[in-house]
């Protein structure tokens, strides 16, 4: 199938951009980087329609926007700010597209409830540590950091109410995220990490990998077309 190629495609471009990247050679961003969400992209148009579908690819297409923009973001802080504005949107219809997911088993309150104090004691914790250091960033990156822990609530929720294995592929797809998004935080705001683009980018590309391959899963067995 269409679809599976190309997302054999992105894992093999994944790991010749991270062998590069890791290498030292950041100015192949320019030529790599804006290919690998598009081919993952790909997988999603190519594959079986479904409900949810162009929600999934509108997420796609913000965070490749965000990808493109944040290439540039060594030239000016605008670039950084618009990057960020673009996955906070690619976010919110994570948020829209996980809620859209259907639920096949009944949640268990009391690990909802667990998992919603873990998450909430991150986003505390994290946002203590770098608002010191945040300066006119301070409200954007409150409101991204709440919509990027929302999307995480809300895979945690399907992790508990959606069939397997779709369910831990988007649920780990989300931790992932959110944790190379806090690595990118660490590293902007708080204390620079050796090797953090290499890091960044490795948790991004894995976490769009799973999150998108789960949400394909949950549709696998599908027994109608839903028309585009």
């Amino acid at each position: 199938m269409k679809n599976t190629s190309f997302l054999k495609i992105y894992i093999g471009f994944s790991i010749v951009y991270l062998f590069i990247l890791f290498s030292g050679n950041t100015h192949m961003d320019f030529y790599l980087k804006p290919i690998l969400v598009p081919l993952l992209g790909l997988g999603v148009y190519f594959y079986r329609n479904f409900a949810s579908k162009n929600i999934l690819l509108v997420a796609l297409l913000f965070s490749w926007i965000g990808d493109v923009i944040l290439l540039f973001a060594n030239i000016a802080e605008i670039y950084f700010i618009l990057g960020l504005v673009s996955f906070l949107i690619s976010h919110i219809f994570y948020c829209i597209l996980f809620n859209k997911q259907t639920k096949t088993i009944k949640s268990n309150k009391v690990f909802l409830l667990i998992g919603s104090v873990v998450i909430l004691a991150y986003l505390i914790g994290m946002l203590s540590a770098l608002l010191p250091a945040l300066g006119d960033l301070k409200i954007p990156v409150i409101v991204y950091a709440s919509i990027i822990s929302l999307m995480l609530f809300f895979a945690f929720s399907g992790l508990l109410t959606w069939k397997k294995s779709g369910n831990q592929y988007v649920f780990i797809g989300a931790v992932v995220f959110v944790l190379s998004d806090s690595i990118l935080a660490v590293n902007k705001f708080y204390n620079p990490i050796q090797k953090s683009s290499f890091i960044i980018m490795l948790t991004y590309l894995v976490a769009q990998y799973l999150i998108v391959t789960g949400i394909l899963k949950l549709h696998s067995n599908d027994n109608h077309v839903i028309e585009n």
